[in-house]
């Protein structure tokens, strides 16, 4: 099969699921869920669907149960949506990619304010040093 065929079937995946779980559901232990990207076997029969939970560990767990639980009727809205002869079984990946970026992003913040904090002392203790190089000149 083309990967061109492969992407469109993989994007109308992510869509469907992205709108499934954005209005359909009603499930409480879903929320704050993206669907990041889809993943689909070549033969069409399983497909990857990566995902990124917001919250501390218990809410993904939560989430990750109620995913599951509905699994059969976001696959069956991902059938109605591509009519191909098989339906691929979907499973439902974490995607830490998005957090880890996070906390990328706050280790550099912490560290830049470090720089900042040790380059203000070394400029103040400097010019500390200049006030008096210049005492000592006047006298």
């Amino acid at each position: 099969m083309t990967s061109r065929r492969l992407a469109k079937i993989a994007q109308a995946i992510l869509e469907t699921v992205s709108t499934t779980i954005l209005l359909h559901l009603r499930d409480p232990r879903i929320k704050n869920v993206t669907v990041l990207h889809v993943e689909v076997a070549p033969d069409v029969q399983s497909a990857k669907i990566y995902i990124s939970i917001m919250g501390d560990e218990k809410a993904k767990a939560l989430c990750m149960h109620g995913l599951e639980s509905a699994k059969g009727f976001i696959q069956s809205k991902i059938a109605d949506r591509i009519q191909t002869r098989y339906t691929p079984v979907i499973k439902f990946v974490q995607d830490t990619a998005v957090k880890d970026a996070l906390d990328t992003i706050r280790i550099l913040d912490e560290l830049q304010v470090e720089r900042e904090a040790e380059e203000l002392a070394e400029n103040s203790s400097s010019e500390e040093q200049r006030g008096t190089d210049e005492e000592t000149l006047h006298e």
